[in-house]
């Protein structure tokens, strides 16, 4: 069976997953940099399956969902070069097997719709998966597998990057536990409100999120920083950080059983 290279583009990190069927073989993670060109990128994961043991001429599929216009075109050339594939990039329009119900399905990220196709499939119905990147996003998913819609919010890291940069005195931290919501020194005390209060604030939204609905619709955490506000959530049922690259699975083999784009 061949490989499948699943990119998932986002304005910090591009997550770069290897998949044999449906199991995910190896994960990478690479910095987000729209100055790199696309023989960079290129050997650079070449240098990556290498170090892994995969063959890159194994790869039969390379399916990309991107939230940075500028490397789209760059990738897409990565796939045809190093791959020698034609990408199948997730778009507005494309039969993905849920309904989009957004007032402008333009606007919803692709990495969005690939979490929302994949929270579908694991869980059902209704699902809020919660998306800790560059923006913490809730993407809702009814029981018919309709996308409803969600929240976005600004991310961790975007939040406490700012923080150290607005506020003179505060340096940049560790994100770890603190242990304590009164923290007894500037590093402990930060921590207690970044991992807190982002705990706090997703269990508002998906709270509110469930009472809209009139259901208790299962959460679902994704992205780096998950298990960490996971485990101070008292609303998040499941850590999936692989959510992404399944539904980026799962919409490239519904392409290639009907046959178009």
């Amino acid at each position: 069976m061949g490989l499948l290279l699943a990119l998932d583009v986002g304005n910090t990190h591009i997550i770069a997953g290897v998949l044999s069927g449906s199991k995910i073989l190896t994960r990478w993670r690479l910095g987000t940099d729209r100055s790199k060109t696309e023989d960079e990128y290129g050997l650079f994961l070449y240098e990556l399956f290498t170090i892994s043991g995969l063959d890159p001429k194994d790869v039969v599929g390379v399916v990309i969902a991107s939230v940075v216009p500028p490397l789209t075109c760059i990738l897409e050339k990565l796939a045809r070069r190093y791959f020698k594939c034609t990408p199948l990039m997730l778009k507005p329009g494309m039969d993905i097997g849920i309904k989009v119900l957004y007032d402008n399905p333009l606007e919803v990220g692709a990495d969005r719709v690939a979490n929302a196709v994949a929270a579908h499939y694991l869980y059902g119905g209704p699902s809020i998966v919660v998306d800790f990147g560059t923006a913490t996003s809730f993407d809702v998913v009814s029981a018919e597998g309709e996308y409803l819609g969600g929240a976005i919010a600004p991310g961790i890291l975007t939040a406490t990057e700012a923080l150290f940069r607005k506020a003179a005195k505060l340096p940049r931290i560790d994100l770890v536990d603190p242990g304590t919501a009164i923290g007894k020194d500037t590093v402990a005390s930060m921590q207690a409100g970044v991992i807190y209060g982002f705990a706090g604030q997703v269990d508002a939204l998906v709270q509110r999120i469930r009472a809209e609905l009139g259901a208790e619709a299962l959460a679902v955490a994704t992205g780096g920083l998950a298990p960490l506000v996971a485990a101070q959530s008292k609303t998040i049922d499941k850590v999936n950080l692989d959510l992404t690259l399944t539904g980026l699975q799962l919409i490239y083999n519904r392409q290639q059983q009907t046959g178009h784009e």
